[in-house]
């Protein structure tokens, strides 16, 4: 019995040790971002990585007591770099969606935004955005993203374009080689308040559906890396006490989002 006790207490001491171990003292995050969704996360003229995203994640690692190192990668390869751990978190206005929680968590939201469509300001199309109404008109939409999805699973009777990024498809629908596109609302409407944006307009009602639009944007974390995802929620909770989150939200829109 004593063997037996001298053997479970070192098996503890063991698991102690292995968890100790493989604890991580987060004293730099690593943060995934696109930068190419302005106003959210884009590049400047010098090449630095601007934006809500980031000016959200670097107040966050302020009160995470973090250094921030920004990593930018292109959308469609933003989760298996994480899951990679090419970084650590990515602030990139991901949706929180059930799909993707197969595969990363995801802290508390830290804004809202429905879907729109946008059309010529010449075009026919206007409260009606049904897919009957919409049927055998071209519609573009960033690829691998939610507005993608909804499209593919709801307009089935549309020709759908999918673009590598939303200046891409903002530039088409800007040409005339698309009739609708399908993005986040905030991130037409910045787009609308350009020049190359004043050829278009606002189409129908924002769509908000869960199933496909989740539960407003998160920061996604791998599915192990439970402390982060609580220090990055306590410092959310944190700037949205002080103000910080406001003074933010006011540099880019003249509405609140959260």
């Amino acid at each position: 019995m004593k063997l037996l006790a001298k053997i479970t207490v070192a098996a503890l001491a063991l698991g102690l040790a292995s968890g100790m171990a493989a604890a991580k003292d987060w004293k730099s995050v690593r943060i995934g971002t696109e930068g190419a969704y302005p106003p959210f996360n884009y590049k400047d003229s010098a090449g630095n990585l601007k934006g809500f995203d980031i000016d959200i994640a670097k107040a966050l690692c302020d009160k995470m007591k973090v250094k921030c190192v920004f990593v930018a990668q292109d959308w469609d390869g933003i989760i298996p770099g994480l899951l990679a751990k090419k970084y650590d978190a990515i602030v990139a206005s991901m949706s929180i969606t059930a799909e993707r929680k197969k595969k990363v968590d995801f802290t508390d939201k830290y804004y809202s935004s429905p879907a729109t469509f946008v059309v010529p300001k010449e075009s026919p199309i206007k409260d009606d955005i049904s897919p009957k109404a919409l049927a055998g008109k071209t519609i573009g939409a960033q690829a691998s993203t939610i507005h993608s999805n909804y499209l593919e699973d709801n307009y089935k009777d549309s020709k759908l374009k999918f673009y590598k990024t939303q200046d891409e498809v903002n530039a088409d629908l800007a040409s005339g080689r698309l009739d609708a596109q399908l993005a986040d609302k905030l991130v037409l409407f910045e787009w609308l308040k350009t020049k190359a944006g004043q050829c278009c307009r606002f189409a129908g009602p924002g769509i908000t559906d869960k199933r496909w639009f989740g539960e407003g944007a998160g920061i996604a974390v791998r599915k192990e890396d439970q402390d982060l995802k609580a220090m990055f929620n306590k410092a959310l909770k944190e700037i949205l006490a002080d103000g910080t989150y406001a003074r933010i939200n006011k540099k880019y829109f003249p509405f609140s989002i959260y």
